[in-house]
């Protein structure tokens, strides 16, 4: 009888037992799933997208003409202001330069007087020309009034010569505008004299109906350019770069679309650059010659893989990402950017590929072969939230 006690009372603490270890051991395992962190997580997909390659760029008037006396004087009327639009032809200044008026009138008088001494030499022809024909006098008489006639008509020639000089200094006087554009400084006011050699310009009359950007690109993407681009010239290639974008200084954009239109035909030994040049409108002068701003050309990709720049981190100048991987474990991979990624994504060239799982936030507390608990993210809404 005590012997089959002592067996149930073994067999019930046995029973005990194993419950408590049983149940302790599900505690853990419950406990090791609980402690599993989530972390969103993307699948790479391909997708079209454009990058927007920014360079800095100075701006010029379509023509920045420099206006300059033809002759010696005083300034003696100004007759626009600083800033004002002028058309071709308006008068702009006037000088005061009365030895021309003179010389003018000195002109007038030597016609006159040669005009004169030609009739005299016409007189003397007509009188000696019968006289030879009845053989009263010699030949050479007649020869020698028919050279004075000449020399009478060169000498007028040469006082219409004087005068039209003389009245070509007198137009000079006046100074009007070679082109429509606007006026710049005038750094010379009412009384200056001034000459063909004076240093400083009168004024600059800038055409800005169209306005030039020029900015420079290095010797590489001249190179990529030229062997990317279909074309057999490089006017060609130029033709087939999309409409560009002015960024003004103020961050606004301008209206207008421009077109890059021409490159310098050398290369900056300096600088290692080539210059290029935009074209855009500009109808209502919004720009002005001499202003600063920034071309931005943009590049459409057909099959480009994006990340948010928010699933990456840096180490020693290289880009990683953690991928997720079998087991739901994460692994680091290092990639390449191309530089002219912008916004909130960066754009891919070297490190992934389609299909492949990265963690988009939280990638600070990720560690090798950690364990997560991936939560699928849609791509779009990314997009979406990237873009507000």
């Amino acid at each position: 009888m005590k012997s089959t006690q002592v067996v149930s009372l073994f067999s019930f603490f046995l029973l005990v037992n194993f419950t408590l270890v049983s149940c302790g051991t599900a505690d853990h395992q419950r406990g090791n799933a609980d402690s599993i962190k989530e972390y969103p997580v993307l699948t790479i997909k391909a997708q079209s997208t454009t990058l927007n390659s920014d360079y800095p760029a100075t701006i010029e008037g379509q023509q920045n003409v420099e206006i300059r006396p033809m002759i010696e004087g005083y300034i003696e009327k100004i007759l626009v202001d600083e800033g004002a639009v002028v058309s071709k032809g308006q008068r702009l200044f006037q000088i005061r330069a009365p030895q021309y008026e003179q010389q003018e009138r000195t002109a007038r008088a030597n016609i006159n007087i040669a005009e004169a001494n030609v009739k005299v030499a016409e007189m003397q022809v007509n009188k000696v020309r019968p006289l030879v024909e009845k053989n009263i006098i010699s030949q050479f008489e007649l020869q020698a009034a028919e050279f004075d006639l000449e020399s009478k008509l060169a000498a007028l020639s040469q006082a219409r010569a004087a005068l039209a000089n003389a009245q070509t200094n007198v137009g000079y006087t006046v100074i009007e505008s070679p082109v429509d554009g606007v006026i710049g400084t005038l750094p010379l006011k009412i009384g200056s004299l001034v000459s063909p050699a004076t240093a400083t310009p009168l004024t600059t009359v800038s055409n800005i109906g169209n306005i030039y950007a020029y900015f420079s690109i290095n010797e590489k993407q001249a190179l990529h350019f030229a062997t990317s681009t279909v074309g057999a010239t490089a006017k060609e290639r130029l033709e087939t770069i999309p409409p560009v974008t002015l960024v003004m200084a103020d961050g606004s954009v301008f209206p207008a679309k421009g077109k890059v239109e021409a490159t310098s035909g050398l290369i900056n030994t300096a600088t290692g650059s080539i210059q290029v040049r935009a074209t855009f409108p500009n109808p209502q002068h919004i720009v002005r010659s001499g202003s600063s701003g920034t071309i931005r050309i943009p590049t459409s990709l057909e099959e480009a893989i994006l990340v948010p720049q928010k699933s990456t981190y840096e180490i020693q100048g290289k880009k990683f990402v953690y991928v997720l991987q079998d087991s739901n474990k994460v692994n680091s991979v290092e990639i390449q950017i191309r530089s002219n990624s912008g916004g909130q994504f960066f754009v891919v060239s070297e490190g992934l590929k389609v299909g492949d799982k990265i963690v988009v936030e939280g990638v600070g507390s990720l560690r090798e072969d950690m364990v997560i608990k991936p939560k699928e993210v849609n791509p779009d809404s990314l997009m979406k939230q990237a873009s507000r």
